[in-house]
């Protein structure tokens, strides 16, 4: 007798499977690749819709990403990184915070390898970019007890020349992460992530990006319900404005930007008669009704108001977080702290759960990937299954060799790793923004509380800064974690700078690119240099089944590492499900048979593809060691 056992499973598997019939994965087996790769296409034209789990190119046709690999700041989702994860067919992003900052203080450290003097030879405008070598490239780097010169801190009406490094800062991290290194186009897709707290620099960041050919832009930390027509203007190079949040004002507020008269005032008035592409643009929500509100108010063209899928981001992701429904940080009253937990930190509920079936009916079948505790192959295939595109991760890239991440501090969190776990802890207050922020707990770091109230309280970069309107209507710029005497002079109530910490200075010495303060720590006789404050999710210790000790005798793993485990194991599930239908073709009843060996067909053309990314990788890998220790390891 047969096992009729596993045709009842299969036919179980069958009813889940047409319930939630997957948006991507569910689709019939691939016919044609491109040499033997899993890749997916370029965006092509304005507000083009990724409703569809393929798109057409030349005929051929080709899948979205199953991976996004999230954008992290300052650097960490460097170029480097984003590089290596596109290359391997799935979507690499390169951070927006701060590269105006990052490309001055790069050329002042000497431009190690004339990475990003490189870069800029590509930029359209070599004046500028010869303007911006001549004022901060230092050869061979200026000494570590050097401050680094700094950039003017963003306003309402920024000078061209802060325009211009945060517009050359933008393009050459792109443009390095789609080229290798002897200048040719990588084959792979790369994206930006930007913060919509930090508004000011928003449109030159995104302006600086498309002038490199970006394909996706990925936003959070806030209601970017304005990017997407910014982004379908600056395609053609219209007049932008952003409305700017500013507090104590009933007035409208707005930084304006025009590519024409940007390209004028440079001497190249020409090249404001360039049209751009337009990236697909991925805001990152919380729930069904923002994701439903950007659908509705968005301000880019077509029916999808310019948006082309989303990240559902969960409370468990790193970095910052929406808060929980209905909390609200009150730095006078503390009223917030009723929804805390014995730890101190926010306490999310059902009510910030997402139904993912209701949204993907709410967003018209645009495809969704997921973020928060998602770096495991059975995620990946909960997701699928239920219709999503695939999952967004973040820390399990964090630590990879080619994050940006400095040497120092990828060391002192895998080293604790590897004597045991490491702890995460959601603060309410660390971010100037008001949103909950991740804080890995390290000994040596800015996360203990006693180490942090040495350093000394400076704002000298100011992305986190908060319009608002004095007594008299003007606008100035405040942050509750610049010096106390400060705050107070803007009208700032003191409770609000409890707790708070400077996220700009920590985020860019976790890049290797601390300031010297030009103040010195209590009882020290020479200047403070800023120290780290590094944030991950929630599933830090996930990391542990990729890393390896390298020959050198430090401990490593690759951003492949990261992806063959996920791919390699997601094609375990794969197997497991085929052997469900062992015996579809002895089904009675013609229709379920039919449709048993369709899914039978669509499984093998699953596993078929999961087989072109891990050969690919293994290509790619050269002699593939570090990611048979890696694999060696998850089992």
């Amino acid at each position: 007798m047969r096992s009729y056992a596993s045709l009842a499973l299969a036919l179980l598997a069958l009813q889940h499977a047409t319930a939630f019939s997957p948006l991507l994965s569910l689709s019939p087996r691939v016919s044609q690749r491109i040499s033997q790769r899993s890749s997916f296409v370029q965006p092509v034209g304005r507000s083009t819709p990724l409703a569809a789990s393929r798109r057409s190119v030349m005929g051929l046709e080709m899948k979205l990403p199953k991976i996004i690999q999230g954008g992290m700041g300052v650097q960490v989702s460097s170029w480097k990184l984003a590089r290596e994860v596109a290359r391997n067919g799935e979507l690499g992003v390169i951070s927006g915070t701060a590269m105006d900052m990052v490309i001055v203080r790069w050329l002042q450290m000497g431009d190690p390898g004339g990475l990003y003097r490189r870069a800029l030879a590509a930029f359209p405008d070599q004046e500028m970019a010869q303007r911006l070598i001549d004022k901060y490239y230092i050869e061979g780097g200026k000494a570590e007890t050097t401050p680094f010169k700094p950039l003017p801190m963003w306003v309402m009406e920024p000078s061209q020349g802060l325009e211009e490094a945060c517009i050359l800062g933008n393009f050459c991290e792109v443009w390095l992460a789609k080229h290798d290194d002897d200048g040719t186009p990588i084959d792979g897709v790369v994206g930006i992530n930007c913060l919509t707290k930090i508004q000011l620099p928003t449109i030159t960041s995104l302006y600086g990006a498309m002038l490199a050919d970006v394909d996706y832009v990925v936003m959070g930390a806030g209601i970017p319900m304005e990017v997407p027509g910014i982004l379908d203007n600056l395609a053609e190079n219209k007049d932008c404005k952003l409305a700017i949040d500013v507090d104590n004002s009933e007035e409208a507020h707005f930084n304006y930007f025009s590519p024409k008269a940007f390209w004028e005032r440079s001497g190249k008035a020409e090249l404001a008669d360039k049209s751009l592409k337009r990236p697909d643009f991925l805001p990152i929500v919380s729930s069904v009704t923002l994701a439903q509100a950007m659908l509705k108010r968005a301000t880019g063209a077509g029916p999808t108001r310019g948006i082309q899928g989303f990240v559902i981001e969960k409370s468990t992701a790193g970095g910052h977080n929406a808060p929980p429904r209905g909390f609200r940080y009150d730095a006078v009253a503390k009223s917030h702290k009723l929804s805390l937990n014995e730890k101190g930190e926010p306490v999310y509920g059902p009510k910030d759960d997402v139904d993912l079936v209701k949204f993907k009916k709410a967003v018209k079948d645009l495809p969704f990937w997921l973020a928060g505790y998602y770096a495991r192959p059975e995620k990946l295939q909960e997701v699928l299954a239920a219709g999503g595109a695939g999952v967004q991760l973040g820390t399990s890239f964090a630590f990879a060799k080619e994050s940006g991440l400095s040497f120092e501090a990828k060391q002192q969190a895998l080293q604790k790793l590897n004597d045991g776990d490491l702890t995460v802890f959601t603060d309410p207050v660390a971010s100037p923004t008001g949103f909950p922020f991740k804080v890995l707990e390290l000994d040596d770091s800015l996360s203990v509380k006693e180490k942090y109230l040495e350093r000394p309280r400076v704002c000298n970069l100011g992305y986190l800064r908060t319009p608002y309107a004095d007594e008299n209507g003007k606008v100035g710029y405040r942050c509750a974690s610049e010096p106390i005497k400060d705050w107070l002079k803007k009208g700032g109530e003191i409770q609000a700078t409890e707790g708070r910490k400077c996220l700009c200075n920590g985020l860019m010495a976790n890049a290797g690119m601390p300031q010297v303060s030009p103040f010195k720590k209590e009882g020290s006789d020479e200047k403070y240099i800023e120290e780290t404050l590094i944030t991950a999710g929630d599933d830090i210790n996930q990391v542990k089944r990729y890393m390896y000790e390298a020959p050198e005798g430090h401990l490593e793993y690759s951003a492949r590492d990261v992806l063959n485990y996920m791919l390699g194991r997601f094609k375990e599930e794969y197997t497991n499900e085929l052997n469900l239908y062992e015996h579809a073709e002895e089904a009675e009843d013609a229709a379920v048979k039919e449709k048993l060996l369709e899914h039978k067909e669509e499984i093998k053309g699953k596993i078929e593809e999961v087989d072109s990314q891990l050969e690919d990788l293994k290509a790619k890998k050269g002699d593939g060691k570090a990611g048979e220790k890696a694999a060696a390891k998850a089992k």
